[in-house]
């Protein structure tokens, strides 16, 4: 297997164990890994751990494209083996432990962190552990389902540990690399189609850096997906209605590309392009493609599909990988600065979809922090398309915890996206275009159309007495702006009993 894996032969003396190969990692190494939702290294994480058990005590500073699994983020935290991590994850003990202050966390945009490591901005890039199902003859990387920052970690890195994986081969050819030159004399990014391919299909790599090679059968975490329920199907009929009704009426062409996050509600969206023959000839253009764009590309329906990753169910992945000669003409995966560009999601004029955590009356969106403080995920990408899509909806289910709390607040109890990136606001109950509103018409049709019934009368309450207490262009009374969440960290219950 790993001589047809491995064609550059003098490489083949590279291949070691994991045990042998995390040597390379000391205590205080910054290590880049391969990952984006899947893609990431399973073995030298694990060697990481076993020498830790052994008596070995060291930490890394771990940063990846974005979030990895347990297999990467679990079973280092609770070994207690990261100092630093960045730029996103998604794993409950790492997000316990960046809580406690135990784990240093930065939170960043996707598509600024390649640039910052290639201009020395995080340290230097010591040792550079990727996932690969190939080496060329020439001493490249083919890489398998993500491609995230890794071109840049393979060019920066002073040393290389690759994980050859067990993926079929029939991957390589969907991956389209390309790393865009550094300012000051900048080019444009040349893609005007979402399916347009500017790179190469291999990651180019200095066979010379190589220090180990490890043969890999272990797979990727894969995603569940739950079938859309009720709430999440209503906010992608709120979507696909709006957006219908503004092409018909001339308000924005029929041929934008689409961008949804990660999750239930984002597979519902695109799932609910599948009954809808309005849309047809669908471009996405997104970060991490989902259990859906292989059911719509089924269909006809989409003409091409980028993306920096793919996490797909176990019943989509076998469906993928034993018809991959129909899927790969459709799908391209890029390195996040490209799939997150804010120069080429601004010039193709994609339609953003991203999930909150709550948004307050004037628009204002949190994503990241549980009752202000408590992190949960990270910014992710949501920055990248939110703030340069050509029209950016911010979705979330209008209440959480049973009801307890409401998604809808009078302020936001931290800010990701300002009232300035935000068009539509969606709830299963309505959306509200904001565009052609002031804020205070914002906070009227926030509270009227997306609140919750139950809440609407403590929203209309405060905004009114903002009016009159306070005035302004968006009133506030800030001695109760944060009243709702002051109540459940009090009582467990925004509502007044």
């Amino acid at each position: 297997m790993l001589e047809k894996r491995i064609r550059l032969k003098h490489l083949l003396d590279k291949v070691t164990d994991p045990d042998t190969a995390c040597r390379h990692i000391q205590n205080g190494t910054n290590v880049f890994i391969s990952g984006f939702t899947a893609g990431y290294p399973k073995l030298i994480p694990q060697a990481l751990v076993r020498r830790a058990k052994d008596g070995d005590r060291f930490k890394i500073n771990l940063f990846a494209g974005a979030s990895t699994g347990d297999a990467v983020d679990g079973i280092l935290a609770e070994a207690g083996l990261i100092a630093w991590r960045r730029p996103y994850m998604s794993n409950r003990g790492m997000r316990e432990k960046i809580n406690r202050g135990e784990i240093r966390f930065k939170d960043d945009h996707l598509s600024r962190l390649s640039a910052q490591v290639r201009d020395g901005g995080l340290g230097k890039a010591h040792v550079a552990v990727v996932e690969a199902i190939a080496i060329t003859e020439k001493g490249h990387l083919i890489p398998s389902m993500s491609v995230g920052n890794t071109p840049t970690y393979v060019q920066e890195a002073e040393k290389i540990i690759i994980e050859i994986s067990s993926e079929p081969p029939e991957l390589e050819g969907i991956h389209d690399i390309f790393i865009p030159e550094d300012p000051p004399y900048r080019m444009p990014i040349p893609i005007y189609r979402s399916g347009d391919r500017i790179g190469k299909p291999s990651i180019e790599m200095d066979p010379n850096k190589v220090v180990a090679i490890l043969y890999s059968r272990e797979e990727d975490s894969c995603a569940v997906f739950n079938e859309p329920g009720t709430v999440s199907q209503r906010i992608a009929e709120h979507i696909l209605d709006f957006v219908a009704h503004e092409i018909r009426h001339d308000r924005m062409p029929p041929a934008l590309p689409w961008q949804s996050g990660v999750g239930d509600v984002a597979n519902a969206v695109l799932s609910g392009f599948i009954d809808n023959d309005f849309f047809q000839n669908i471009d996405i253009y997104s970060e991490v493609l989902q259990d859906a764009v292989l059911d719509l590309i089924d269909l006809g329906k989409v003409r091409a599909a980028s993306g920096s990753a793919m996490t797909l169910s176990h019943k989509a992945r076998n469906r993928f990988f034993n018809e991959i000669y129909r899927y790969r003409d459709k799908i391209v995966l890029r390195p996040v600065e490209i799939s997150n560009s804010p120069e080429v999601v601004r010039r193709l004029g994609v339609i953003a979809i991203n999930t909150a955590i709550e948004v307050d009356i004037y628009g204002q969106v949190n994503s990241t922090h549980v009752m202000g403080s408590q992190l949960m995920n990270g910014i992710g990408g949501s920055g990248d398309f939110i703030r340069n899509g050509a029209l950016s909806f911010i979705v979330t289910p209008s209440t959480a915890k049973g009801g307890k709390i409401s998604a809808i607040v009078p302020m936001v109890s931290h800010v990701d996206h300002s009232e300035h990136s935000v068009d539509v606001v969606v709830t299963e109950h309505g959306l509200v275009d904001t565009r052609p509103l002031t804020p205070r018409q914002v906070a009227e049709q926030v509270i009227k159309r997306c609140a919750h019934p139950n809440y609407r009368d403590l929203l209309w309450d405060y905004y009114q007495q903002a009016i009159r207490a306070s005035g302004g262009h968006e009133p506030h009374i800030l001695s109760e702006a944060f009243s709702f969440h002051e109540r459940f960290m009090a009582t467990g219950d925004m509502q007044v009993r």
